[in-house]
């Protein structure tokens, strides 16, 4: 019986000592650095070897529906694929013209743009539901560089047009010289427009060929959301004029929501009657049936086009009662047929867009992999960001010899193709072919269709947009810092201009990461009563903390800008500033000096070691007395800091904790650090944070301690032995 309890002790003895021991880990060897000429050879092996199997695998990456189609499943997807593609075509006329206003291009120029883009994106692409074509926030960035390169090219207003005697327009400026005699301003206007288009374009396809397709993450949805409807509310305000038939010009320039507002109210004396009550019928049509499809789209097979019906009637009505002729209407006008020869871009008007241009392209890109990347991941594959930038540049590149404008994905639409049983890109062949069928025969149909009719169908489009702002108080109950960025981009495009808005949420978005880093306090740590586990103390009850011990946690990383703030923030935590307590002992120590006494140093008293070693006239292994946060002061021997929350360090961060090792240490304080990871282990040691002492081997100088509590173990046993502060 003696015998099974004394096992039963040396057993329980045995646990208790396997739980004391700290953990060790090994570090893997790191492998030896290669040779510059090894990592050159590597790369040109691996980049500019072509054989026929890396040929064909660069072709069909280059070419994704080379990949897909021969594995093409035409009984289970031809019929979704077709009838996706049929109901998309449909709506892209009406919205390929409408959106042609917004560019400040005629209507041929919107139907051109949907139907190059549209195969273009089918060969290239990688995304199985988006439909590229026209976006409303693209268009309108082109219509502003096309409405000021008009005017600086010395071309007629549209109000100016209308209200002269003769149709044709001044011609460009000595800076546009290659514009010829028969270029009028809507030659020169599409010219600007498919020159903006081909640069953005030639931007994106670099993009690709540098691999920058990450540069999408650093887009947060919020950012992207708050553009998209401060865009929204500029779109808004600029087809008010179409909607009261309304001559006015588009502003140029910061503020331009606030000098169109004012435009319209200094000229609503000059509404156009017929335009208004059109647009209003328009309106009240629009805006039901388009709930109505909402409302019933799971029942629905294919939303109803209420869109196209209401252009067919306009038409008809407009033309049979003469709304131009009579009323002063304005109209489409000539929508020619078949397609124009390719022309190249003006090349002397691109340094006058360029910057324009990439602003363009950011946001084209963007929007596009958003919106593929969400559709993959709703439907379980993947797509390529750095092909999506090829995909979208030539989308731009290849239609701008077309006359064409900008392209992107576009959300209401690619939302219809999915609802409507879409599974490849198949659909978007079919759109173009229904395009087709409306270059080829149908167009010239559609002269007699109002203007306001158009701006009528871009505000419909328009709701989703604007429904964000009911989100907000939602948004700001979820997250604060996003839905500040959301209101700061969204104003400043709205308010002050497009481009500078998207600019404005970037920097926004930077900044709120590093204002993050910057709010990061120092947390004090206690032990729970029954695990091994840590945390904070003001966080949770039933903590405890350890005689003479504290543990401290900061979490965020310490680099140049918070480096001051993390000392300080330790110190304030602490409750004892190093640097200001070396100062009061100095002047204590020379105050006594000139009295004459001798130096007895306040709040240290003497340690439980004797012979300690001594620094700067007081004892190494004194005990100093603090208060943290106000509460009952007590013994303070050693600081454990919990690096694990910090990701890493750089120069400046190694520094601080240099500093405060140091610092800590003149007053018999020791400082160790647990739970580093390997790039804040291996920032250490390069930094010279683990010196080694002259006369010793080191070993102690470089212990780590993968647990706190192993830290705590580690200087417990010290006290407990006597040694803590022994040299070597």
């Amino acid at each position: 019986m003696n015998h099974g309890d004394d096992c039963c002790t040396t057993a329980e003895d045995g646990a208790q000592s396997d739980q004391q021991q700290p953990l060790i880990l090994e570090r893997v060897e790191e492998e030896k650095a290669k040779s510059w000429q090894s990592v050159v050879s590597h790369c040109l092996n691996k980049h500019c070897l072509c054989t026929p199997k890396k040929a064909k695998s660069k072709l069909v990456g280059f070419v994704p529906i080379l990949k897909w189609l021969p594995r093409y499943q035409l009984r289970e997807w031809l019929l979704g694929d077709v009838m996706s593609g049929l109901i998309v075509g449909i709506l892209l006329v009406p919205q390929s013209i409408a959106y042609s206003l917004l560019a400040s291009q005629d209507p041929i120029y919107g139907l051109y743009t949907s139907f190059f883009s549209s195969i273009i994106y089918a060969l290239l692409g990688t995304s199985r539901h988006i439909s590229v074509g026209i976006f409303g926030v693209l268009c309108l960035l082109v219509g502003q560089v096309v409405d000021r390169e008009l005017a600086l090219a010395g071309y007629l207003t549209e109000s100016a047009i209308l209200n002269s005697s003769n149709s044709t327009v001044l011609l460009a400026g000595q800076g546009n010289g290659s514009v010829g005699v028969g270029c009028d301003r809507s030659c020169y206007a599409i010219t600007v427009g498919a020159t903006v288009t081909f640069t953005a374009g030639v931007y994106q396809v670099l993009m690709g060929i540098f691999q920058v397709g990450f540069v999408s993450v650093y887009l947060s949805d919020s950012l992207l959301s708050g553009f998209a409807t401060g865009a929204s509310l500029t779109i808004l305000t600029s087809q008010f004029k179409y909607l009261l038939g309304l001559k006015i010009p588009r502003p140029q320039g910061w503020f331009t929501l606030f000098k169109t507002w004012y435009s319209l109210l200094t000229n609503l004396s000059h509404t156009n009657i017929c335009d208004l009550v059109t647009s209003l019928v328009c309106l009240l049509i629009l805006i039901p049936t388009k709930e109505l499809n909402n409302r019933f789209k799971a029942k629905l097979k294919a939303p109803i086009p209420f869109e196209l019906f209401v252009v067919v009637i306009a038409t008809v009505a407009s033309h049979f009662g003469s709304f131009n002729s009579d009323y002063g209407s304005g109209v489409a006008g000539d929508i020619p047929t078949g397609f124009l020869p390719p022309q190249l871009p003006m090349w002397t008007l691109i340094p006058n867009v360029a910057v324009d241009a990439f602003s363009i392209a950011i946001v084209g890109f963007a929007i596009t992999v958003s919106l593929s990347e969400m559709f993959a991941k709703k439907h379980g594959y993947m797509v390529d960001a750095n092909q999506e930038l090829y995909a979208i540049g030539f989308c731009n590149i290849l239609p701008s010899f077309f006359r064409c404008f900008t392209t992107s994905a576009a959300l209401t639409k690619t939302l219809v193709k999915e609802s409507t049983g879409c599974q490849t890109q198949i659909s978007g062949l079919v759109s173009a072919l229904v395009l087709l069928l409306v270059l080829l025969v149908i167009a010239p149909l559609f002269y007699s269709l109002q203007k306001c009719v158009l701006a009528v169908i871009i505000l419909v489009n328009l709701r989703g947009a604007l429904r964000k702002f009911t989100d907000i108080p939602g948004m700001w109950r979820v997250n604060r810092v996003d839905t500040s960025i959301w209101l700061i981009t969204m104003a400043t495009s709205a308010l002050v201009n497009t481009e500078l808005g998207l600019l404005v949420g970037v920097l926004v978005s930077a900044l709120c990461v590093l204002g993050r880093t910057q709010r990061a306090q120092v947390l004090e740590l206690g032990r729970a009563t029954n695990r091994e586990h840590y945390d904070d103390l003001s966080s949770y009850r039933g903590l405890r903390t350890h005689s003479g011990v504290a543990v401290f946690r900061y979490e965020a990383p310490i680099y140049y800008a918070n480096q001051s703030l993390f000392k300080k923030s330790l110190y304030r935590c602490v409750g004892l500033d190093p640097v200001k307590e070396k100062t009061r002992l100095m002047k204590f120590k020379r105050k006594n000096k000139q009295q004459g006494e001798v130096a007895r140093v306040p709040h240290i008293n003497s340690g439980d070691t004797e012979g300690a070693g001594k620094e700067d006239g007081f004892e190494a292994g004194a005990t100093v007395t603090s208060m943290l946060d106000n509460k009952s002061s007590r013994s303070l021997r050693s600081l454990v800091i919990d690096c694990s929350a910090i990701l890493f360090l750089d120069t400046a961060g190694v520094n601080a904790l240099k500093e405060v090792l140091k610092d800590y240490e003149e007053l018999g304080i020791k400082v160790v650090l647990a739970q580093c990871n390997i790039s804040v282990l291996d920032a250490l040691e390069r930094g010279g944070y683990y010196p080694i002492k002259k006369g010793c081997d080191g070993g102690e100088n470089k212990i780590m301690f993968f647990t706190i509590t192993d830290a705590v173990h580690y200087i417990q046993s010290l006290s407990a032995n006597g040694d803590y502060d022994s040299k070597c």
